[in-house]
């Protein structure tokens, strides 16, 4: 009989469960809540009590010996900083168990375990024409896209400095220049090619009577 025998095995070794126990005491003071087992999460309770009790001691003997179990030193700021002065007039029972049905597969009994002072993050409050735009943007993205490049199309218009009719008459005449001066090369070669044709054999005779 297991009379007057404390703790659970949960079937590991000392070692391993040590190391199980203080991984998830990381995972609770970092996130204030966990899920796991509901057996897990019972003995996990005790683990915490401990450790939140030596943050509210506060010295540094009491940092030294929390760094000894967690060997995370951003977890140790948090819990002498933020989360041991939060139970400062409460004494023990700084930690809450709900039980969350069955895991699917083995059917173990599983449960959430979170710090008393456990607090969801406040969300805004969002107005109703906020969320009815938000609604439109998911909708219709690609009539944006389109509106948003004529917008853009019509900047790069507007910053393109105008030209001054003097300017415009001289660039015309250059390239009226430009073109007489192309057709000109194109025909010149044209002019080398033409030979003289060969006269008919009735006119040489025309100029042998002569």
């Amino acid at each position: 009989m297991r009379h007057r025998v404390a703790g659970r095995k949960l079937s590991r070794h000392t070692r391993h469960r040590e190391l199980m126990f203080r991984n998830m005491l990381v995972s609770l003071l970092q996130h204030e809540r966990i899920r796991t087992t509901l057996a897990k999460g019972k003995e996990l309770r005790s683990w915490a009590d401990k450790i939140i009790s030596l943050g509210k001691q506060g010295t540094l003997h009491a940092r030294r010996r929390a760094f000894d179990l967690l060997r995370d030193r951003g977890t140790i700021q948090k819990l002498f900083d933020e989360i041991a002065p939060k139970f400062k007039d409460r004494e023990g029972g700084y930690t809450r168990i709900y039980r969350l049905g069955w895991r699917q597969g083995d059917g173990a009994p599983l449960s959430l375990v979170e710090l008393v002072t456990f607090a969801h993050p406040e969300e805004k409050k969002k107005s109703t024409i906020t969320k009815a735009k938000e609604v439109l943007e998911k909708v219709t993205p690609k009539k944006k896209e389109k509106g948003e490049k004529i917008e853009k199309g019509k900047e790069k218009v507007k910053e393109k400095p105008k030209e001054k009719p003097k300017e415009k008459a001289e660039k015309a005449k250059e390239e009226k220049k430009e073109k007489k001066a192309k057709k000109e090369e194109k025909e010149a070669p044209k002019e080398k090619k033409e030979t003289p044709k060969k006269k008919a054999p009735a006119e040489k005779g025309k100029e042998k009577s002569k």
